[in-house]
């Protein structure tokens, strides 16, 4: 009896002990449901993302994966577009069989991760509020795309020059400036995601995004895209003015079989490596971007979005991608509905997330098909906590956590600084390449003269490019304007004649007015070329998913060009596009060709400052222009055998070569020197100089630029290829000394493993003021013993 007392005693006593303990640690997690370690900022970044995804379900991860439009770009998509209209729209969206409500639902309870078109600070605070609804309070990230400026804000913000025209700056640090400040007005517009850079490599003109890059070589677009994510990341994007890069699209989607966006490519695994691959290997490794985004395109018959050789083996088993991926629009259900190598939906969502994908843009159905993928056995929950990880990262990081809300009273001061404007500005001075001159400009004793304007592209928004909304007057300078704002200061006139705002528009009418009009004027602006306009995709003729057939101007604009000479006035012709115009007759009889791209909120301002001396023209052309369609393929950095023969109508030789532009200054080069004449191991450099003198009466700046050949290889190689360049400012009768640096990655190559080596020989260095033979002088370098500076894995 007295035994089984002290066992009834001694369960008692365990099971009070438990109870206790339970009870403890009952309070405990009570206690951390209050103040959870996730939302203490004095964490670790580490322990507060393992915290957090410790308390998330498998619907609550699949929910930070997935992507949806702003609640007022869907109403207006809900106007705008068919259900029909959904699958071949890349820029606006709904969801059929779900409202506004609905979305707002999903936030409230969490079932959202990301919002991207979200154009105003009020909707980013209206969605962050709900967000701050959900049970574990994880804020969203929204992106936009920011690809010259926040161009996309509604209130007005500052539009820089598109790419293709930051990069005839061939200026680095005014890109990484633009960047800082860009990512400065979406922090205080409520964003925090860009998708810019567009780091592909141009190969067709033809193709509407041209204006979207950073031209035809792979190290400028290098060195672009670099500067541009340095600019919005800063070091780690860590902090309340930095934002997230996105470095797409994975890839060659510009060297399509026909010119047309998201058609396929077909592409040599070299031709990859070597002009595609490099500005991703420099962006991942130099610079840290942190998402990357897949592209619409099929690669040698694999789909961007299922590329795991792409997204896993090489970006971070070889390369060290250290953030996510994100699918472009609509592309993972594309793998089944486009390409159709997947059933449905389902298995394309299967396909993508396994090979690397990690956030789908955008809508329903994605989330539940992950779980469901998971439960199966057909998609494994690491691959899902991985993708969760580096999203959650990113959140902490930008400091979502600790306030995702916009202070709406200070947007206005924080946009449109005088500060960002003088930059935008500065970028277009830089940007816009004088193509042609006999002497004319700049233009002197105008004073009593009348300036006759007249184009499509004269007086309108053209000039701020594609990926911008409407802004407000008061914002930006057309070309008209910038004219008419210094005609008092230089004592001339200006008469302008509107003769069509689109080149559809121009009708044999306006033709004949213009001429008659212009009769009376002592000179002829005609500002020519291309519109991109997001707003009125009717009347686009160039940009996103707009591709081009020719070369050549739209509607009638040859038309009006060609009345215009009969006149027998000096005519300048002004390009505004993002795209080449191939138009050898027009530059031939013009006095003078400036191609201003698109120049951004203050173009105006920057072609007539160059038109009448104030600027003196310094851009370089970061694409070739060719003379017509039928020299396409048309680079710089061609094979060796590409132009063995000729052809039967055409010249083989471009318009206007790659790195070339016009300066009201004259420049003589030196021969290059080098520091020596053997290269010797990796970590070893060669200085190139250059001695560049200034032989006019004009101050100017430059762009020395340095090719190098390699002269025999296991493999062939370009003809040329650009590995350095530098801007240099130099008085009217003055010298000064350029350097550039050879280092090993200038010299080196994909051996027959994809090793990325430099092999012994001899390479010839070419420095000059373009890419063309007759601007450039040479000497040679040789390395003796060749040496690998990345090794395949």
């Amino acid at each position: 009896m007295i035994k089984n007392l002290f066992k009834y005693l001694s369960i008692t006593i365990i099971a009070v002990t438990v109870m206790l303990s339970c009870n403890d640690k009952q309070k405990k997690n009570t206690s951390n449901e209050e103040n959870p370690l996730y939302l203490d900022a004095s964490s670790s970044l580490e322990d507060r993302i393992e915290d957090l995804m410790s308390r998330m379900t498998l619907e609550d991860k699949a929910a930070q994966m997935s992507q949806y439009v702003g609640l007022e770009h869907m109403r207006k998509a809900l106007g705008d577009l068919s259900e029909e209209d959904l699958d071949v729209n890349d820029a606006q969206g709904f969801y059929p069989g779900f409202k506004t409500t609905d979305i707002a639902k999903l936030t409230r309870e969490g079932k959202i991760g990301s919002f991207l078109h979200v154009l105003t600070a009020e909707e980013a605070n209206e969605l962050q509020e709900m967000a701050q609804q959900s049970p574990l309070k994880i804020p969203l990230l929204i992106g936009i795309d920011a690809i010259h400026g926040n161009a996309y804000y509604k209130g007005g913000a500052t539009v820089y020059p598109t790419p293709i025209t930051q990069a005839a700056t061939f200026d680095d640090s005014l890109m990484v400036k633009a960047s800082q400040q860009t990512a400065k007005e979406m922090r205080a517009t409520g964003t925090q995601w860009t998708f810019t850079p567009n780091i592909d490599v141009l190969r067709d003109p033809r193709w509407g995004r041209t204006g979207e890059t950073y031209g035809e070589d792979p190290f400028l677009v290098g060195n672009m895209g670099v500067a541009a994510i340095k600019g919005l990341q800063g070091n780690d994007f860590t902090g309340e003015d930095k934002v997230i890069a996105c470095a797409k699209h994975l890839i060659a989607g510009s060297q399509s079989v026909n010119g047309l966006n998201a058609s396929p490519t077909d592409v040599s695994k070299r031709t990859l490596f070597e002009m595609f691959l490099p500005p991703y290997r420099r962006a991942v490794q130099e610079a840290n971007v942190f998402s990357i985004m897949a592209a619409h395109n099929e690669v040698n018959g694999m789909p961007g979005h299922m590329d795991e050789f792409m997204m896993t083996d090489l970006m971070r088993n070889r390369w060290g991608f250290k953030g996510f991926y994100v699918s472009d629009w609509n592309d993972i259900s594309r793998i089944a509905k486009w390409h159709h190598v997947a059933r449905d939906f389902k298995e394309s969502v299967q396909f993508s997330i396994g090979a690397g994908m990690d956030m789908n843009m955008h809508g329903p159905y994605f989330q539940d098909y992950v779980v469901e993928l998971v439960n199966e056995g057909k998609l494994s929950e690491d691959r899902v906590n991985d993708a969760v990880y580096k999203i959650l990262e990113a959140k902490f990081r930008l400091g979502l956590f600790e306030n995702p809300f916009i202070d709406l009273e200070s947007v206005k001061s924080e946009i449109f600084t005088i500060e960002h404007q003088q930059t935008a500005l500065e970028q277009a001075r830089k940007g816009v390449v004088l193509q042609k001159n006999n002497g004319f400009l700049p233009l002197k004793n105008v004073s009593g003269k009348k300036i006759f304007i007249t184009g499509p592209n004269a007086d309108n928004m053209t000039t701020l490019g594609d990926w911008s909304s409407p802004q407000p007057e008061d914002n930006y300078v057309t070309i008209k304007e910038g004219l008419d704002n210094m005609a008092e200061k230089y004592g001339y006139a200006t008469e302008y004649y509107d003769c069509g705002q689109r080149s559809k528009w121009i009708t044999d009418e306006n033709i004949a007015v213009a001429k008659q009009k212009a009769t009376g004027s002592d000179i002829i602006v005609l500002v020519l070329g291309e519109n991109s306009y997001r707003h009125d995709w009717k009347n686009k003729t160039t940009g996103e998913n707009i591709d081009r057939a020719t070369l050549k101007l739209s509607g009638n604009q040859m038309k009006l060009a060609n009345k215009l000479f009969e006149l027998n006035k000096p005519v300048i012709v002004v390009y505004v596009s993002g795209s080449p115009i191939a138009e050898p007759w027009l530059e031939q009889r013009a006095k003078a060709v400036v191609n201003a791209w698109e120049p951004g909120a203050f173009g105006g301002q920057a072609v007539a400052e160059i038109l009448l001396g104030e600027v003196n023209p310094s851009g370089k052309l970061p694409l070739t222009v060719p003379r017509s369609v039928g020299q396409l393929q048309m680079i710089y950095n061609h094979k060796p055998t590409a132009y063995i023969h000729k052809y039967n109508t055409e010249k083989k030789v471009p318009l206007h070569p790659f790195g070339y532009g016009l300066s009201y200054s004259k420049f003589k080069f030196s021969e290059p020197s080098v520091s020596k004449t053997e290269f010797d191991g990796k970590d070893d450099t060669i200085t190139v100089s250059v001695i560049v003198k200034n032989t006019s009466e004009v101050d100017g700046e430059e762009v020395v630029q340095m090719y190098i050949r390699d002269n025999r290889s296991s493999y062939t190689r370009p003809v040329k290829e650009l590995k350095g360049y530098k801007r240099v400012f130099v008085k009217a009768g003055e010298s000064k000394t350029v350097s550039i640096p050879i280092t090993a990655e200038s010299l080196a190559m994909y051996d027959k493993d994809f090793n990325f080596v430099v092999e012994p020989g001899d390479f010839t260095i070419m420095t000059g003021n373009s890419s063309a033979d007759k601007d450039l002088k040479i000497t040679t370098i040789s390395v003796n013993d060749g040496f690998t500076i990345e090794k395949v894995k």
